[in-house]
């Protein structure tokens, strides 16, 4: 079934506002989530709806979603995102830290005690569009054990960065930490296939090609040592320095435990404040050309820029309409009816 996303967008933001969400937050967490289904990252997209009707349900995360600002010094915003939607308190920090840039070169910002932010090349964009490089970055819960390790100690811990291309869509940068998005490995768990070994390990240490095995154990690190440290840090800025929870302290948003208590940063550099615009846009642009127009690997055709793979999807998403899946569908629509949502995703939806 294919559904628009400005319908998609549509259904989710009644159905926050059913729970008593702000319209201003609504169609920010409607825009992220639609966002992530347009780039084809679904484990990021409207499978969330029933996660935070839970966790609201349980008194988990709190909407309106209250941002208190801790401290707010020259090039640096401190942030509280009180427990409530993450993508609001993202935003937030994003947009502070853009305003610092323009006026300091540079901005960056600390978010403490929020929840899921969904996609952040979201936020990363933001600062892309303004000719501005972006960076964010999150921990998450455990589900990735240290480099040696057999038991989940960092999240996924996500990485975005995001320049201006000169031309066209901006380049972004947008990945976990771990081989895998843990998201995947659920999604392998409810359509009862086998992962790839390499991914995880089950909870003896051993390697496994069993997406529940998996669950029990642990998620492997991108690069092996390398993506440890680059979780570890993540882990570090994010989550231990905003004054939030880290390592395995963060809990889990895919089932209402406790308060999940992300942490977050976001960070913008202004690029004219070491040189001027066009000559970094022509610069971005020769080395794109210079990229895509070097020798090919065998069997290879063509070589993509980061996030370029996302960026057609995400334009053939807006013509063609969202892809989704019909247990997630039928899910959604029975959460609207409980709310007394007079609107239904299947009413929309065209089949294929």
């Amino acid at each position: 079934m294919r559904v628009s996303a400005e319908h998609l967008k549509t259904v989710i933001v009644a159905f926050l506002m059913s729970f008593g969400a702000q319209e201003v937050e609504a169609k920010l967490v409607a825009d992220n989530l639609v966002a992530a289904e347009l780039r084809g990252i679904s484990t990021h997209g409207i499978n969330f709806i029933p996660m935070i009707a839970e966790r609201i349900d349980h008194g988990l995360l709190k909407v309106p979603t209250r941002i208190e600002v801790i401290s707010d010094d020259e090039a640096v915003t401190h942030i509280d995102g009180g427990n409530g939607l993450g993508q609001v308190a993202a935003t937030e920090a994003t947009r502070k830290a853009i305003e610092k840039a323009r006026k300091f070169g540079v901005g960056i910002s600390l978010v403490r005690n929020t929840n899921h932010v969904g996609l952040l090349a979201f936020y990363t964009k933001m600062a892309a569009s303004q000719g501005m490089i972006g960076i964010c970055m999150c921990n998450s819960a455990a589900a990735m054990a240290p480099w040696g390790g057999a038991e989940p100690f960092f999240g996924t811990n996500p990485l975005s960065i995001a320049a201006p291309s000169g031309t066209g869509s901006p380049i972004i940068l947008d990945m976990s930490t771990s081989i895998v998005a843990r998201g995947k490995i659920r999604k392998a768990v409810k359509t009862k296939q086998s992962i790839p070994m390499g991914w995880a390990l089950d909870a003896a240490g051993a390697p496994t090609d069993d997406p529940v095995a998996a669950m029990e154990g642990t998620l492997l690190p991108i690069g092996g040592p390398k993506g440890y440290g680059l979780a570890f840090f993540v882990d570090l800025i994010s989550g231990l320095l905003s004054g939030s929870k880290y390592s395995r302290e963060v809990s889990t948003f895919h089932q209402p435990l406790s308060p999940t208590g992300v942490g977050v940063m976001t960070m913008a550099i202004d690029t004219a404040r070491f040189m001027p615009r066009p000559i970094f846009d022509a610069l971005v642009s020769e080395h794109v050309r210079a990229i895509q127009e070097s020798p090919k690997a065998r069997n290879c055709s063509r070589i993509y820029l980061p996030g370029e793979i996302e960026a057609e999807r995400e334009k053939l998403g807006l013509q063609q309409g969202i892809q989704i899946d019909e247990n997630v569908l039928e899910s959604v629509d029975r959460l609207l009816s409980v709310r007394g949502v007079d609107l239904r995703l299947s009413d929309l939806a065209v089949a294929e």
